[in-house]
């Protein structure tokens, strides 16, 4: 079983950075992928938390453990393998070795998850996190209270997500984004578990986009089809939850973003 620190160990050197290129402390969301793996819209997202001054951190939950994505469609997409609650762990892990880097203001973090990803979130904001729990043996060591967005993207929330309706723990600013043709829930389920965050005092947004589950992930595997359109409102509305909950600092005149491995400031 993993601490925070071993867990980080082995994602950090998986996490893609982007930003500007300067070491102020900034805000900073944590993105975490469906069960597909890391996908070609994820840095559409890290792409406008830059153009908003904030460093956007692209967490791989599967280059660690040595999955392919085929591996990964057959298993954890299946259920088999990496469910929510273990998923949570690498959350957490991110959220702790991130929060501690020079360059990130630790009480201005985000957490955004596709599917799978947001999945993993709310299972890391609902759970007890008593000593081993969530594969980790330390999950209670790292503090939510940095965490002031979430932003859930199609979460699962279908029938294996056992603790779907357990009230979080810590309760920031949601903006849920429900498909409406998604295949693997009902709106009107998707609406019941974020009306159960809502009511433990969260400021819950729920859109719901006339697309199906994925819409915004540029491929076509029926029934999920790519919508170009609601693709771009969904980046439009992720950018705006990070402005509302924080203001970044201008980047210096003449400085230049970064896209890079996470090999820089730790």
């Amino acid at each position: 079983m993993d601490t925070l620190s071993r867990r980080w160990a082995r994602l950090e050197p998986h996490t893609t950075v982007f930003g500007p290129d300067d070491h102020r402390p900034r805000p900073a969301v944590l993105l975490f992928h469906g069960c597909g793996g890391l996908r070609d819209h994820l840095p559409k997202y890290a792409a406008a938390a830059q153009a908003a001054g904030w460093r956007a951190f692209i967490v791989d939950s599967y280059a660690p453990r040595g999955w392919s994505r085929t591996f990964a469609m057959a298993t954890v997409c299946t259920g088999l393998l990496l469910r929510g609650h273990e998923r949570a762990g690498d959350v957490l892990a991110a959220l702790d070795g991130v929060s501690r880097r020079r360059d990130v203001d630790p009480s201005k973090i985000a957490l955004a998850g596709w599917s799978h990803g947001g999945w993993g979130i709310m299972e890391a904001m609902s759970s007890e996190r008593l000593p081993g729990m969530l594969g980790l043996v330390d999950p209670g060591d790292v503090p939510l209270e940095g965490v002031l967005a979430s932003y859930l993207a199609y979460p699962y929330v279908g029938v294996a997500a056992l603790n779907r309706m357990r009230p979080w723990r810590h309760c920031p600013k949601t903006l849920a984004v429900i498909a409406r043709s998604d295949h693997l829930t009902s709106v009107r389920n998707a609406e019941r578990v974020h009306a159960m965050i809502r009511d433990c005092g969260a400021e819950v947004e729920t859109w719901i986009a006339d697309g199906t589950h994925s819409f915004d992930e540029p491929m076509t595997a029926p029934p999920m089809r790519y919508h170009p359109e609601l693709a771009e409102e969904a980046v439009r509305r992720f950018a705006a939850l990070l402005e509302d909950v924080a203001v970044a600092p201008q980047a210096a005149a003449g400085s230049t973003a970064t896209d890079a491995r996470i090999e820089l400031a730790t």
